[in-house]
């Protein structure tokens, strides 16, 4: 995974367990669309685009499936239950090395990607329109993405700027 995911790209294929220690990859997705959203249970930012997030895919059924991954360095798993039953999450995938949040560019949370039933990413950026001032969002650049590939057609929007809090790394040593 030395390169950066790009919309319109196949997507990287990962290998990351969940809180229960089950395997998740993005081959197990297959004919199905996808959404990685890099996720903390401790940001606020998260926490504000949970329902929308979870609203934009229990709306489409099976058709989609939703896999919170974290990244942060110090998120206990007992927090990121708690944080996962909040937010109305069934799967948070565990990435403590950061491996997975590098090979997709993410950089803070929330951080959606949407990916197509072959493996393509099809949208990358904020789950919308929110910003620090306005907290309440007017439009959901993510469930404009699912309905899209829902019916066959490219997102109207590839690519957003995201906006949260950043992925917390490990510190380097000096």
């Amino acid at each position: 995974m030395d390169s950066v995911a790009r919309v319109g790209e196949a997507a990287p294929d990962f290998l990351l367990n969940d809180l229960d220690a089950n395997p998740h990859s993005l081959e197990t997705a297959r004919g199905q669309i996808l959404v990685l959203n890099f996720w903390s249970a401790e940001c606020e930012w998260s926490r504000r685009t949970d329902l929308g997030v979870v609203a934009a895919v229990a709306a489409m059924g099976e058709q989609v499936r939703l896999w919170a991954v974290a990244s942060n360095v110090g998120e206990s798993v007992e927090g990121l239950r708690e944080g996962a039953i909040r937010a109305g999450l069934s799967v948070v995938l565990l990435d403590r090395d950061q491996r997975v949040a590098d090979a997709y560019g993410a950089a803070a949370t929330p951080h959606v990607f949407v990916i197509d039933g072959q493996g393509v990413l099809r949208y990358a950026g904020a789950p919308d329109d929110s910003t620090f001032r306005r907290s309440v969002p007017e439009h959901s650049y993510l469930k404009d993405a699912i309905l899209a590939l829902a019916n066959g057609q490219e997102p109207p929007t590839r690519q957003t700027q995201a906006r949260g809090c950043a992925i917390v790394r490990p510190v380097a040593a000096a």
